[in-house]
């Protein structure tokens, strides 16, 4: 690839990377307005709890 075509595709991948970040803060707003305390860090703790607990009865 030349230089032109390198430069496109980094500029698109951080486009991408943008827009997945956003993604990720307004997600982490809506749980913690749904009632997980952390957000997504919260919801993530609370599904390998559910998980351990199927493995484990």
């Amino acid at each position: 690839m030349d230089q032109d075509k390198l430069l496109k595709k980094i500029a698109k991948l951080e486009s991408m990377c943008d827009q997945l970040q956003a993604e990720m803060r307004y997600l982490d707003q809506l749980l913690v307005e749904v009632g997980f305390e952390e957000g997504l860090k919260t919801l993530k703790a609370a599904a390998i709890e559910l998980i351990d607990k199927k493995k484990h009865p």
